[in-house]
């Protein structure tokens, strides 16, 4: 890979930045599309993801600029299941307007407004022209996401849970993160932290737990049963209480089987589109019964 990025940069010092130079590097190098990650630090797991995206949303310009309808039938909604590494590879190989597509997304993926309100920017950052021409700023750009993917995910003002914490301060409502009291009394085992009780854990009548997920993984299925045995328990030991869960992110989406299994642990579900940010906010107020200041 690394030889095949440095002719790649060769080819491009001496023919100028063109698409179909790198539309020969999908084609012809039988690990182009890694090479092509690698340059700009995109992860194979966000490739995927927005294939997917592509082919469920119906942007119309996201559609044109990657030739959607030249490689993708049409699908119904509900029966889309991520493609694996294989097929992918086998449309690039046999399928060139796929290819113009992958190569088109690299290069002007950054310009369309569907992409920048739904990839978080530190990824959409990364579908730069600057990093195509092997720009050293561009390159030193990669290098340093690379290093700092992980504890930039983990900060805290990018954890989805940040934005419910937020969302509850911001109208003084009450509320603690730990174990429901009855659950560490008599399910020790069992129990696990909750992400949020409202108002308190001596009396919680509203209990939120959030998953936001990005890539997939096999403990999505232990997730979602983990959390219809907490339905149960709290039905046992809280029967009043509302369990609510905020679930997003097209990590769940591409695992159907899984979502459909956590959602039917809640009472009510939630995602972070601002028209659900703002229905869950009268959720709230309608749900919870606390005295303000008090």
């Amino acid at each position: 890979m690394n030889e095949t990025l440095l002719v790649l940069k060769n080819h491009i010092e001496t023919q100028g930045l063109k698409k179909e130079i790198f539309e020969n590097l999908l084609l012809e190098k039988e690990n182009g599309l890694r090479a092509l990650l690698a340059l700009t630090g995109f992860a194979n797991e966000s490739l995927k993801r927005i294939i997917t995206i592509v082919r469920v949303s119906q942007n119309k310009e996201l559609s044109k600029l990657l030739y959607k309808d030249k490689w993708c039938e049409n699908e119904s909604i509900d029966s889309v299941r991520e493609w694996g590494d294989s097929k992918i590879e086998k449309l690039i190989k046999n399928n060139a307007f796929f290819r113009k597509g992958i190569v088109n997304l690299f290069f002007e993926g950054a310009t369309i407004p569907f992409l920048s309100q739904t990839l978080p920017l530190f990824e959409l950052k990364k579908l730069s022209i600057s990093k195509l021409k092997f720009e050293i700023s561009a390159l030193v750009d990669t290098l340093v996401r690379y290093k700092e993917k992980g504890s930039y995910a983990g900060q805290t003002e990018n954890n989805p849970e940040f934005l419910i914490k937020t969302l509850l301060e911001e109208q003084d409502i009450p509320f603690e993160k730990g174990d429901l009291q009855e659950l560490f009394k008599n399910r020790f085992n069992e129990k696990r932290t909750m992400d949020f009780l409202l108002p308190s854990k001596e009396n919680p009548q509203i209990i939120i737990e959030c998953s936001f997920l990005v890539t997939t993984s096999s403990g999505q299925g232990d997730k979602s049963k983990t959390e219809v045995n907490i339905r149960k328990m709290i039905n046992e030991f809280y029967p009043e209480a509302k369990f609510i869960g905020f679930i997003d992110g097209i990590g769940w989406y591409v695992r159907q089987s899984d979502l459909k299994r956590m959602i039917e642990a809640f009472d009510d579900v939630f995602t972070f589109h601002k028209e659900e940010v703002e229905r869950f906010k009268k959720y709230v107020k309608s749900n919870l019964k606390w005295k303000q200041n008090s």
